[in-house]
């Protein structure tokens, strides 16, 4: 990050914002609008989250899903601040055995995935890089949750959008996409939310 885009996000409302609330990075603004828009969490649930550094969206979901809740977050590199009673697996999210994600859990409630690839500057490079990043967030989404479970993964928009969004929609009864406020104007990100997991069996192969 270039010395004026970090003064730029020293003046972000939502930089401001998550420093006076206390959570780790701004990010948190966009899981907290998404759960407001589909209601994703529930009190006790087991949430895996997926690329989970610095750890602002195990916060949030700490404040959701309460005490009784279990949090799993993997990351390449270890956080520096852990929630809570989360639990903290460091390790590749291409190469992780999904076994080591469960551990003694029957499956999750939630997936999240904020991921996004080490931008390069080149548009296609960097939308191919995420369609991986999200088609492996759907594979372990689908490899862990529980029926009925929900799925929210981050997608730069590219040639692979629709067929991916169309994948979630195999696998869920709902899918849809949000593009929260908090996201900055100029990024092609967007959110692919997947509610009510039809099962392992369910849908596409």
């Amino acid at each position: 990050m270039s010395k004026l885009e970090q003064r730029g996000a020293r003046r972000d409302r939502f930089h401001q914002k998550a420093k006076r609330e206390g959570f780790l990075a701004r990010a948190v603004y966009k899981l907290e609008e998404i759960d407001d828009k589909f209601g994703l969490f529930k009190p006790g649930a087991r949430v895996l989250d997926l690329g989970c550094a610095p750890g602002s969206w195990l916060q949030y979901a700490r404040q959701k899903v309460g005490r009784d809740g279990v949090l799993v977050g993997l990351d390449r590199t270890p956080l520096k601040a852990v929630p809570p009673g989360a639990r903290i697996e460091v390790g590749d999210v291409m190469t992780i055995d999904v076994a080591k994600l469960k551990g003694d859990l029957p499956g999750f409630d939630i997936v999240l995935s904020d991921m996004a690839p080490d931008t390069s500057g080149v548009r296609s490079m960097d939308q191919a890089r995420s369609e991986a990043l999200f088609e492996r967030a759907l594979e372990i989404a689908v490899a862990v949750l529980a029926p009925g479970g929900n799925f929210v993964g981050k997608l730069f928009q590219g040639p692979e959008f629709k067929h991916l969004i169309e994948a979630v929609r195999a696998r869920f009864e709902v899918a849809k996409t949000s593009k929260p406020a908090s996201s900055r104007q100029i990024s092609i990100e967007q959110y692919v939310i997947g509610t009510g997991f039809k099962g392992p069996s369910g849908g596409a192969p």
